[in-house]
């Protein structure tokens, strides 16, 4: 849990209610900060257009340092601070509900029970279509951040819930789910959709399920047309069992044989449930 840092911070604390009152601390386009009642914050500021509040610390010694993932869904770049949250922030890039995202975007502080002053900055926050929203961690492992974490995630939750929105320390996917999605991710820029008609090609080559190879094969050269294929599959115009290794063999339908989206959700491929 960050402690505060400089005076002004402080003087910004102060004015945190006590009970249950939580305060959101944000940085405006030109860096200064900014604080308001937390419910205020949730209607009137769109989170997923703000800069980071704080950055992400740079380790010496560590094989992993501050970068940046190229966002399909908002055509931006979002940072990230670690490999597990540039996982999660891959897995709610291909999200379909997902619409907006931001690192870092708000620091919550309120008064614990015995009146000392925390706060917490959540590493991702996601806009859905229906205007709710996810403010989220993501651990490396369930015990990571200890104590202060589970401490924090208490005050989180119980904030996200009373606006409708929620709050999650999401859980790294499976193994070969992650690995997956990062292929797929590698086609996930508009670029690689093909020519125009070639969605409409795909969809029927895949109308029934069939191995991947086969299916682009039935389209053209596959040269020209797997790089299509696996951006339809990013996208979700195209299906496979991300929870099974993704090959030449691999069974590819398109998503009306199997009745539209959040399919790969019941089947266990890596997407996160927005409650």
């Amino acid at each position: 849990m960050e402690q505060q840092g400089d005076g002004q911070r402080s003087q910004q604390a102060a004015n945190v209610r006590g009970g249950t009152g939580i305060e959101a601390e944000f940085a405006d386009p030109s860096g200064r900060l900014e604080h308001l009642q937390w419910e205020h914050s949730v209607v009137s500021v769109r989170l997923e257009n703000l800069v980071p509040v704080s950055a992400f610390p740079v380790m010496p010694g560590r094989r992993w340092g501050p970068g940046w993932w190229w966002s399909a869904t908002t055509g931006r770049h979002v940072v990230h601070g670690s490999a597990s949250m540039r996982t999660q922030l891959m897995v709610l890039d291909r999200d379909p509900e997902v619409t907006g995202l931001a690192a870092r975007p708000v620091r919550l502080l309120w008064r614990d029970t015995d009146g000392r002053v925390r706060s917490w900055v959540p590493q991702l926050f996601a806009r859905y279509a229906d205007g709710t929203g996810l403010l989220a961690d993501c651990p490396s492992s369930p015990s990571a951040g200890g104590d202060r974490a589970q401490q924090a995630r208490v005050v989180l939750e119980a904030a996200c819930a009373r606006v409708g929105w929620a709050y999650r320390r999401l859980e790294p996917p499976p193994g070969v789910v992650a690995a997956n999605l990062r292929w797929l991710a590698g086609y996930r820029h508009p670029r690689y959709q093909g020519s125009p008609g070639l969605r409409a090609a795909l969809t029927e080559a895949f109308a029934v399920p069939r191995p991947l190879a086969d299916g682009a094969a039935a389209v053209g050269d596959p040269l020209r047309v797997l790089p299509a294929v696996y951006h339809a599959l990013w996208c979700g115009h195209l299906m496979a069992p991300l929870e099974e290794p993704l090959h030449e063999r691999a069974l590819v339908c398109a998503d009306a044989e199997r009745g539209g989206g959040g399919v790969e959700k019941r089947l266990g491929a890596g997407g996160h449930e927005k409650g």
